[in-house]
């Protein structure tokens, strides 16, 4: 069945459902089997996950071109739940900055802000590849982690 979810309710609402449930189960699972290597199984999980989703997201928008992907960015921003401002945009490059990430501030609200980053922000290299392996994600710095902006370059490899 086509995971609609973030059509139907933003993927903003559906990442504070998820670390509403995800929260509770690593504090259990961490004082059995240890932080480090829970994190560590979560991560992994959200990686594959996301690559997963990264494949239907391409077809569920018709192709894998850097257009296709960046018109689905509408689910991420959906409620303003990113500020973006676009640095670069081409046919083979997307480049933006977020200037506000109510993501981070959720995780924060929720007193889980060390999750955010691996209920997030590891999603999204982890993504595009499975959109399209010839997409590159560049990213140095995010919100999440308190950087002022995050830098988000996506580019298409031709050649």
């Amino acid at each position: 069945m086509p995971d609609r979810l973030n059509e139907a309710i933003g993927v903003l609402t559906r990442r504070e459902v998820e670390a509403r449930l995800v929260a509770p189960l690593v504090e259990a699972l961490a004082t059995e089997f240890g932080r480090d290597k829970v994190l560590r199984v979560i991560r992994e999980a959200v990686v594959k996950i996301a690559r997963r989703q990264g494949a239907e997201l391409a077809l569920a928008k018709g192709g894998e071109s850097l257009s296709k992907f960046r018109e689905s960015l509408v689910h991420w921003t959906r409620g303003k739940a990113l500020e973006v401002e676009v640095v670069e945009e081409g046919e083979n490059v997307f480049a933006f900055n977020v200037t506000r990430c109510r993501y981070a501030e959720m995780y924060r609200d929720l007193g889980i802000p060390r999750l955010g980053p691996i209920l997030s922000c590891s999603r999204d290299f982890a993504l595009i590849e499975g959109f399209n392996p010839g997409i590159r994600l560049t990213r140095t710095q995010t919100l999440m982690e308190g950087a002022p902006f995050c830098d988000f370059r996506y580019r298409l490899e031709v050649g």
